[in-house]
């Protein structure tokens, strides 16, 4: 298989890909901001590769898709599917560092064991309550409906914490019939209103001083930073495609902001 996509705006091909609404949703609210694609180099718009036994070889493919505004560095998302195995979205948008906005950040992942759910507007600040308490305000009301519908997703790591809101949606959901029910009727209205209230504060977003760009660009490189080390997804795209091509691909296309 090969792929069209001439650059990172196009839609991406994957057939039957799980999480294609969340996306779509996506590029449906960025459409009356006049987006413009990011650039990314064809060697990671589209790969291709086999696992598995070589009597009975898989196939997973690796699309990203990516958008740039005039308030947004940087929205990009990693599609991935493997079979009926794996199915990945990865999803980070990142503000423009002149002003005071969060990232969004969403990771849905079907592995052979569950679903796993992250969901979050993750500060750049956090001790900032400039940067912090307007977002927290609007956006725990919306967490606190959501997650107690949902099991919980486990402790997370101490190190991890100071990168997530007290509004981090997170969640490990079964397979089959009753995890199909609580993505259909929890995680995608969720989604929505997570989406929605980022988009009202990019909307409303000003610009602020030099001397507070110049802060804001610091905590989203530690937050880059961290995110590139301690990339989950690290290990299984080694796997499928390579140590060279995964490195490159985490630290140049992912998390790109050094």
């Amino acid at each position: 298989m090969q792929s069209n996509r001439n650059n990172s705006l196009e839609p991406i091909s994957i057939s039957n890909w799980r999480w294609a609404y969340f996306l779509d949703e996506t590029i449906k609210k960025f459409s009356i901001f006049g987006p413009s694609p990011y650039p990314i180099n064809n060697a990671f718009l589209f790969r291709e590769s086999l696992f598995g036994s070589r009597s009975n070889p898989k196939k997973v493919i690796l699309e990203t898709w990516g958008l740039k505004t005039e308030k947004i560095r940087q929205a990009r998302c990693a599609c991935l599917q493997a079979g009926e195995i794996t199915s990945v979205m990865n999803l980070v948008i990142s503000p423009c560092n002149n002003y005071d906005l969060p990232f969004f950040g969403a990771d849905f992942v079907t592995l052979p064991n569950g679903h796993l759910i992250a969901l979050d507007l993750q500060p750049a600040l956090k001790d900032d309550i400039t940067h912090t308490q307007h977002v927290w305000d609007k956006l725990k009301p919306i967490h606190a409906n959501w997650q107690s519908k949902l099991p919980p997703g486990g402790d997370i790591p101490s190190e991890a914490i100071q990168y997530f809101s007290p509004a981090f949606l997170w969640s490990r959901i079964p397979l089959g019939e009753e995890g199909d029910k609580l993505i259909s009727q929890i995680i995608k209205p969720a989604f929505g209103e997570y989406l929605n209230c980022f988009f009202d504060l990019v909307r409303d977003a000003k610009m602020i001083s030099k001397e507070r760009s110049f802060k804001m660009l610091n905590g989203q490189k530690e937050y880059m930073r961290y995110r590139a080390e301690k990339d989950p997804a690290r290990s299984m795209l080694r796997g499928f495609f390579g140590e060279t091509w995964t490195e490159r691909y985490i630290n140049n296309i992912l998390f790109d902001l050094k």
